[in-house]
């Protein structure tokens, strides 16, 4: 079972997450973030989350704001909020004394790890899974309002059954995001996941992200995979490899 906590984030609302605690001995400590508009609870976050506890490394996985059981509205996050928000979960499990050995990305949330890692207390290692290198990216999921967001300030968008409130400063902040200088600079061990068939955020990014980066750097293919990881076993094997690939990286330095 899973230990709930909360913690306040960056822009002040709290933000509710699981720890998920091994069960025998603890070989190190993580942090996951999210997909865009997905939560802590989405598949791909808590089955990698509960492979890598099983394998050893205890994982905070937390809802971004307004999301979820977090406090706040949606549309006052932005890509910016989310990589801030991810320093202050690092902080928060560098307080409880389980300071994150790693971080672990999936989708937007990769490209967040990628651009909170080097401000991260304790982090030594980063995992990306089905990211985009241009944060840009997600605004194909919301370009039917985004006019009438940047006329009027704001607009109610729907999106999985749920209406949120996009704002023009987060379309904004989106816009303004870069990460080539980020990952160039990143200097961390580096391990790369996305599938040849993610039919959302293609493998050309994968590619890119490798091509910046520095050694070491990891590419493995989620062959067969969704970007999503639904299907049965996807995210379990993506906790293991991950998990394999993290050894050198966990405890004490």
């Amino acid at each position: 079972m899973g230990e709930r906590v909360t913690f306040k984030s960056s822009t002040g609302p709290n933000l509710a997450g699981i720890i998920e605690v091994p069960e025998r001995s603890v070989r190190g400590w993580g942090v996951f973030a999210h997909g865009f508009t997905l939560g802590k609870d989405c598949p791909a976050a808590a089955r990698i989350c509960k492979q890598l506890a099983a394998d050893g490394i205890g994982m905070l996985r937390f809802d971004a704001l307004g999301l979820g059981a977090s406090e706040g509205e949606w549309g006052d996050g932005s890509f910016s909020v989310k990589v801030d928000d991810i320093v202050k979960a690092c902080e928060f499990m560098a307080d409880r004394a389980t300071p994150a050995d790693i971080l672990v990305g999936h989708s937007w949330g990769g490209a967040a790890v990628l651009a909170a890692a080097r401000q991260s207390p304790g982090v030594r290692s980063v995992v990306t899974v089905a990211a985009p290198v241009d944060p840009s990216h997600v605004e194909k999921h919301y370009d039917a309002v985004v006019d009438c967001v940047m006329s009027e300030g704001a607009a109610e968008w729907m999106v999985g059954g749920r209406t949120l409130t996009l704002k023009r400063a987060f379309v904004e902040d989106v816009r303004a995001a870069r990460l080539i200088d980020k990952i160039k600079g990143l200097r961390l061990p580096l391990l790369i996941l996305h599938s040849p068939t993610d039919n959302t955020v293609s493998i050309d990014n994968a590619s890119e992200i490798f091509s910046l980066a520095r050694h070491p750097r990891s590419f493995v293919s989620l062959e067969g995979s969704d970007h999503l990881l639904t299907a049965r076993g996807q995210a379990h094997r993506a906790g293991r490899i991950i998990g394999a690939w993290a050894d050198a990286y966990l405890g004490d330095p």
